[in-house]
């Protein structure tokens, strides 16, 4: 037999294996329904057969499932389906339609910018916070408060909330801001410390658009939480050229600021004015001053949640 005759029957008999191993795929009803929406030949899906089995596959974890909870597919919330692009067959990862409504519902999120903070302040509900101390009232009073007056004026004060570790500062005020973002409202919260390391990582001629970028955003952001000042290391940069002119901006610009810390104004002060030159009670006492100007003071000792 002639080479060239050789490579003809090879070629028929992969043609027949990709025949049957494509008719006994069809036997699948999910199989037989993933391909029928393609809309495309046999002779087109054929060479595809075992990508199209992954995607009925998956497809069918789909048709059955009752919730992202019990999502069987590589992918939460996704499956691998075929499409069609320009006349051609392609595969990709598709939304389900629970993903699909968990993102709408919790498209407000995107209105939140959030450094260095875990999930469950990025998912802080109102409708949850922790309402049976009572010591916790005050603050919930005044940030309910404030949501109303800030949506008819802007010119609000903030809040500087101190207060016991765990007992749910950040969370409250992060609430408070997720409500806002319902209404389209923008907002910050950057926990202090490993934003102080972050801005100073790029405090440098190669990366300074960088460090104009993460400046520029929370100095500007119409909404601020500053979370956990007092838990940083002092240095007259970070003090003198970081905070005081962002109190100050924030200040000239009527932006509504909130701070949470477990220090109270006078230990704060005298936190802020221990740095390597020495103790600079002056300069402390100025950011002392543009806080008080910017926010209301409130102290919560309250239970601890993280417990």
């Amino acid at each position: 037999m002639k080479m060239k005759q050789i490579k003809e029957a090879i070629k028929y008999k992969a043609r027949g294996n990709l025949n049957e191993t494509f008719d006994e795929a069809l036997k699948d009803d999910v199989f037989k329904e993933v391909v029928v929406k393609t809309k495309l030949k046999r002779e087109e899906l054929i060479k595809y057969t075992s990508t199209l089995e992954e995607c009925a596959l998956e497809y069918g974890h789909c048709k059955k499932c009752p919730g992202l909870q019990a999502c069987e597919n590589k992918i939460n919330g996704y499956a691998y389906l075929p499409k069609i692009v320009d006349g051609l067959l392609d595969f990709g990862y598709r939304p389900c339609k629970y993903k699909i409504k968990e993102s709408k519902k919790n498209k407000f999120q995107d209105n939140v910018m959030i450094y260095n903070l875990p999930k469950e302040i990025k998912e802080a509900s109102f409708s949850k916070i922790y309402k049976t101390d009572k010591k916790r009232i005050p603050v919930i009073n005044f940030l309910t408060e404030f949501m109303i007056k800030y949506k008819d004026d802007k010119y609000q004060k903030g809040l500087f909330l101190s207060g016991n570790f765990g007992c749910g500062k950040t969370y409250l005020i992060a609430a408070m801001f997720n409500e806002l973002a319902k209404d389209g409202i923008k907002s910050a919260i950057i926990f202090w410390p490993e934003f102080l390391r972050d801005l100073k990582a790029s405090f440098s001629f190669e990366y300074k658009s960088e460090f104009n970028n993460k400046f520029e955003s929370i100095k500007k952001a119409p909404l601020l939480l500053i979370d956990d000042i007092g838990a940083e290391s002092v240095s007259a940069w970070n003090r003198d050229e970081i905070l005081c002119p962002l109190l100050q901006y924030r200040m000239d610009e009527k932006l509504p600021t909130f701070f949470t810390s477990n220090l109270n104004l006078e230990a704060l002060e005298a936190h802020l004015a221990i740095t390597s030159r020495g103790d600079e009670i002056i300069k402390a006492g100025r950011i002392i001053s543009r806080i008080k100007q910017i926010s209301e003071y409130e102290e919560m000792i309250s239970k601890n949640l993280r417990k």
